[in-house]
């Protein structure tokens, strides 16, 4: 069993400070521990931890003079930059067995995108798993070379595994398959659809537009309460 190894330290500064110093805030919970202990750790070295382990392999989290079988159980990222603002560490129990998301990757190359002009239709990412921590794969590879034909497809039983994990979803799942592409016909159509309706939402905008000019005509002929009184005087 291969195990990634991580240090950390026990945090005590806010988590802005922290993250301007070069560290990822982090926290961890789980398997016999009391209260989450707040964390921090290396940010280059986080990083190669994760691109070594993903969130499917055991990462042994040392702590001052405390260590912990750990997994990634979830990461925080900034939306713009793409850089870690957190992460969640969850201690595990390596004799009872676990759920995980194990990663697909996807090799080869397939005939019907190839050849065909077909386009590779990519149903899942990742898998959802159980098996003991020291079993889970880090992520499961699927060769799309088997699909030659628009009619061929991989499904979930289509990956290969070891009989100590288990795929919780159904076997006859499809993972992957190949769509033909679009005749000349379907692109006429599809492009006249867009038009049809690009032309409805152009005659709305100018209905609301006529309406919003009639409304405001109306509102300037009319007379107000104090001009009929004058009115009335004269």
């Amino acid at each position: 069993m291969d195990k990634v190894s991580l240090e950390a330290q026990l945090r005590k500064d806010k988590v802005n400070k922290v993250r301007q110093e070069g560290f990822v805030p982090a926290v961890l919970y789980g398997f016999k521990i009391e209260e989450p202990l707040n964390l921090q750790m290396d940010y280059n070295a986080f990083g190669k931890a994760y691109e070594e382990a993903g969130e499917s392999t055991i990462i042994s989290l040392a702590f001052g003079k405390d260590s912990k079988d750990v997994l990634i159980k979830a990461i925080q990222k900034d939306p713009i930059k793409d850089t870690f603002m957190h992460i969640d560490f969850y201690a595990i129990n390596m004799s009872e067995k676990i759920t995980a998301e194990v990663e697909i990757i996807y090799v080869g190359t397939s005939r019907a995108v190839k050849d065909e002009g077909g386009v590779l239709v990519k149903n899942f990412d990742k898998v959802e798993v159980e098996a003991l921590p020291a079993d889970l794969p880090k992520e499961f590879t699927v060769n799309i070379s088997s699909l030659k034909t628009f009619e061929d497809t991989i499904t979930i039983k289509d990956i290969e595994i070891s009989d100590k994990v288990e795929i919780k979803q159904e076997g006859d799942e499809i993972i992957a398959t190949v769509m033909p592409p679009r005749s000349e016909e379907e692109l006429a159509e599809l492009e006249e659809e867009v038009e049809e309706k690009v032309e409805d939402v152009e005659g709305v905008k100018k209905e609301e537009a006529e309406g919003e000019g009639e409304e405001g005509a109306e509102a300037k002929e009319a007379p107000t309460e104090e001009k009929k009184d004058d009115d009335k005087k004269e």
